[in-house]
């Protein structure tokens, strides 16, 4: 079995609002639930570093709950000092549309695996973030003068599409190393990581 973590602490399971992030049975075993995850926290990352954005890190949690059950998730971090909304919503879609992507290139597809894959807490995140600054994003409708989360999951889709193998590249390291800083994914994708706010390192 892979490298398990500690317990993470609740910055890492609870959404932006504080609520319990959803947890869904995969149905898969955990090597396989783990490399989905990695291709999540890769489509996270390597979107907002196509984007300009500068990635600090994104890595693969995973630590039992239970003597036969082992829960995964994972975090990416980055720093920008231009919010661009849409190029922010569609990295936030990004780390859904890739784990479907995996489970349909590694034949693991179903209906319900898929919408398992949605991350809700992205979605809200995303949204709740663009009205902060005046931009409608809506769930499932296109609202007067902004976008819907479908229009935003094309918008990544494209975007996966075109960086698939930057992304595979990245989950399959992130699923060996659990941890990869943006320094790390920049020299195996040969994207460049921006610099830091403030230009820190």
């Amino acid at each position: 079995m892979s490298t398990l973590t500690a317990t993470p602490g609740p910055e890492i399971l609870l959404d932006h609002k504080g609520r319990p992030r959803r947890a869904f049975d995969t149905g898969l075993d955990y090597e396989a639930t783990r490399l989905g995850t990695a291709f999540h926290e890769a489509g996270h990352a390597v979107l907002s570093m196509a984007y300009g954005y500068h990635v600090v890190s994104s890595e693969i949690i995973a630590w039992q709950v239970e003597p036969s059950r082992v829960r995964v998730t994972g975090v990416t971090v980055f720093q920008t000092e231009v919010f661009r909304p849409w190029q922010f919503a569609a990295q936030a879609a990004a780390g859904s549309v890739a784990q479907v992507r995996y489970l349909m290139a590694y034949g693991l597809w179903t209906p319900d695996r898929a919408a398992g894959c949605e991350a809700d807490h992205d979605r809200e995140h995303a949204t709740d973030l663009l009205a902060s600054y005046g931009h409608r994003l809506g769930h499932h409708h296109v609202p007067a003068d902004g976008r819907s989360w479908g229009q935003v999951r094309g918008m990544a889709a494209r975007k996966v599409g075109h960086l698939w193998r930057e992304i595979r590249t990245v989950a399959h390291a992130m699923n060996e190393h659990t941890r990869l800083t943006g320094e790390q994914i920049a020299a195996m994708t040969g994207l460049t990581n921006a610099t830091a706010p403030g230009g820190a390192a």
